[in-house]
């Protein structure tokens, strides 16, 4: 065999063996990997748990079922903090790393943030009121050094009460465009009832978000579902309203009453509320809503009538039909006054449209009372 055809042989097995050797080398890493599959799926499935509160070299956590145990962090963990998403040994509970998850819900779309662009003009039959919260919240948020130099602490946040439609959310909008402050509303019945598990971690992040966001104002609409007397807390859910109550006082009295974030609560049933969110430095001021007077009512009517066509308007006769009639139905009668125009093909709109307009809104109230009354 020549000499060149000797190095073609060698350099082929050469060739083959490198190959071979690579392919080893790869089914290895395979197998080891397997291997390492394998001896994970042995392994018993980490718990994830909530830090309650710490020490050192201990934590209180809440499991998945609810109850709570005092256990051991591992010295490899990284510091923690209440509030933390930790996974835990099944079997002894000891923590074993922090979790760090994102939360399944987002607050920035829980509430409703935004730059309100009402003013006082827009507001009819509530002067008592406006000038209460000018009080209250416009003036330590935009003359914070008179309330200093005066020596006085302006309440932290305040009460509005009153029945439905008598202009509690439209205030509390108003007074936040007037001290150019981001609006922040909470419901809060819908925090109790779609949160049950994490309505105290909901408001914590509320207000975090409302100190990054000022100055700021938290409107808290519906507060008796989430403040009111409670005397069995025996059940789950009601041990969990209870915790984001008290989570809701802890903000607020973390609060200066001086600083750039006001607290505003609204309900219908102020006689059931909690008397700790009503006790002095919490929601101490209180400004009842009621229904607006003869008076009122015509300024109410003057602000919704400004851009609509009238003829031969008699304001006195209308105003006379609205006994009992909110804000709200003082505007949804001019509303329906404009559609009676619109069905007979005018474009101006007259008395008695007003006075249909009038009977439309009582005869959905009754409607309304009515079933109420058969499946309430």
């Amino acid at each position: 065999m020549s000499s060149d055809k000797l190095s073609d042989v060698v350099y082929g097995y050469t060739a083959n063996a490198n190959s071979l050797e690579e392919q080893n080398h790869l089914l290895k890493e395979h197998v080891g990997k397997l291997r390492g599959e394998i001896e994970r799926y042995k392994k018993s499935p980490l718990m994830i748990c909530e830090i309650l509160n710490t020490t050192p070299n201990n934590a209180v956590i809440k499991i998945p079922n609810g109850n709570q145990f005092y256990v051991e962090i591992s010295t490899e963990c990284e510091k923690l903090k209440p509030g933390d998403t930790v996974l835990v040994e099944q079997r002894n509970l000891v923590i074993v790393g922090k979790l760090n998850t994102q939360k399944n819900y987002n607050v920035d779309k829980f509430v409703i943030v935004e730059k309100p662009e009402i003013s006082w003009k827009e507001i009819g039959g509530l002067r008592k009121q406006i000038e209460q919260i000018r009080e209250v919240i416009e003036l330590p948020l935009t003359k914070p050094e008179m309330f200093k130099k005066t020596g006085i602490q302006p309440p932290k946040g305040v009460l509005l009460y009153g029945q439905p439609g008598t202009g509690k959310t439209l205030v509390a909008k108003a007074v936040a465009a007037a001290t150019n402050s981001t609006f922040i509303e909470i419901v809060a019945s819908e925090l109790v009832q779609k949160y049950i598990g994490e309505g105290a971690k909901l408001v914590s992040e509320i207000f975090q978000m409302a100190r990054e966001k000022a100055p700021s104002i938290v409107f808290i609409d519906e507060i008796d579902a989430l403040a009111a007397k409670r005397i069995d807390i025996g059940t789950s859910g009601e041990r969990e309203v209870q915790r984001t109550f008290m989570q809701l006082l802890a903000e607020i009295d973390g609060f200066d009453s001086l600083g750039d974030v006001k607290i505003i609560a609204s309900t219908n049933r102020k006689d059931i509320l909690d008397p700790a969110i009503l006790r002095p430095g919490r929601l101490e001021r209180h400004i009842y809503f009621d229904l607006p007077t003869a008076e009122g009512k015509a300024e109410i009517f003057k602000i919704h009538t400004r851009k609509m066509t009238l003829k031969n308007v008699e304001t006195p006769k209308i105003i006379s039909q609205m006994e009992e009639f909110t804000g709200a139905e003082v505007r949804a009668a001019c509303t329906e006054a404009g559609y009676y125009a619109i069905r007979n093909s005018r474009i101006h709109v007259t008395t008695e449209d007003f006075i249909k307009g009038v009977q439309r809104i009582k005869e959905r109230e009754k409607e309304d009372q009515e079933y109420l009354t058969m499946f309430g």
